[in-house]
């Protein structure tokens, strides 16, 4: 079924991008330019993409939990004012 009548974009194709890890509808665009033209496509591809996991979101949130782990612990300094810190 065609779900991006403007760039003739497929349900396969937008289930194949996510599958590769496109998990929102400016990423689909980004991969197919489904959604880019009149728009009226964007809601179907948020309905096929649905609620689920996300692959790419999760190696996001793996690497900020890393950062925060490894950030260095704050500064005295943070907050005060020049005169202060002088």
């Amino acid at each position: 079924m065609f779900v991006c009548s403007c760039f003739g974009v497929t349900d396969k194709q937008i289930k194949e991008h996510a599958d590769a890890g496109a998990c929102t509808p400016r990423q689909i665009a980004s991969v197919s330019k489904a959604g880019t033209d009149c728009g009226s496509c964007v809601r179907t591809i948020q309905g096929l993409l649905g609620r689920g996991t996300c692959p790419r979101r999760a190696l996001i949130e793996q690497g900020e939990s890393a950062l925060a782990e490894n950030a260095p612990a704050e500064s005295p300094m943070v907050g005060a004012t020049l005169s202060e810190a002088a």
